[in-house]
């Protein structure tokens, strides 16, 4: 059985698709299929063509490296197994994620992503911590409510289906969302507390959110984002209440 991959090549000046035929292999996936072209990158007319550029890293969908628009649905190409995809059409479509700019084919510039992690302070300080002492005391409904966010892996996927996280926008964005109130809700992560909930009541902040429930959907690691930005909501409105009432004393 055959199949054809339509590939979006190019950069940011010029833009194509060019297909490939490929022979299916049982329990490929996208990932192998462009490791395919790689290893001799004919098109469908039979023209010898540069290979595809893409990312790849953990295979595991952990790394969140190999994110692209898979017949326009947002996803990680390491999971994407051929057979169901050529079931009732045997074209795929690849293409980058939109909301980010497109370095060269199919690998995009996610740094905007890490940039604004950097910015809400997404890490936790250790600096006071007794390295000789046990670490402090996390309630296990708290615990699991924490593992659930640290799965992301910021691949993007919940940006690119996000309508509201566009270039026409400030909005932060589902991910960034999320990560705030990790580190928010995390002992150890809550002292910066205050300086990230400027992030979540300026411009653009958990507001913005059109509710949407995109970033849900879409999720590769099925983390409930619109229950985060909900909570979201509500600690930020109990902190703008704190701000004024403290202002007014």
């Amino acid at each position: 059985m055959k199949y054809i991959l339509k590939v979006y090549r190019g950069s940011k000046e010029k833009q194509y698709f060019e297909e490939f035929e490929l022979d299916y292999i049982e329990n490929s996936n996208v990932i192998s299929s462009l490791l395919q072209i790689q290893k001799n990158p004919t098109n469908i007319k039979g023209e010898k063509v540069a290979p595809i550029s893409f990312e790849m890293s953990c295979l595991e969908e952990i790394c969140g490296a190999c994110s692209m628009l898979i017949n326009g649905y947002p996803r990680q190409a390491c999971t994407a197994l051929i057979k169901p995809l050529i079931e009732k059409n045997k074209t795929i479509i690849l293409a980058p994620l939109s909301k980010f700019n497109v370095i060269r084919d199919l690998v995009v510039d996610r740094s905007k992503m890490f940039d604004q992690l950097k910015k809400i302070n997404a890490w936790i300080d250790v600096n006071d911590i007794d390295p000789e002492t046990f670490g402090v005391k996390i309630p296990p409904s708290v615990r699991d409510a924490l593992y659930i966010l640290s799965k992301c892996m910021s691949c993007g996927c919940c940006m690119e289906a996000c309508p509201q996280y566009n270039d026409h926008s400030k909005f932060i964005g589902p991910q960034l969302i999320s990560q705030i109130m990790l580190f928010n809700k995390h002992p150890l992560g809550n002292n910066l507390k205050d300086e990230r909930f400027l992030h979540l009541i300026n411009d653009g902040g958990v507001s913005d959110c059109g509710n949407a429930q995109n970033c849900k959907k879409v999720c590769p690691k099925e983390i409930e984002l619109t229950e985060a930005i909900a909570t979201a909501g509500k600690e930020a409105t109990k902190y703008l209440l704190k701000k004024l009432f403290s202002f007014k004393k």
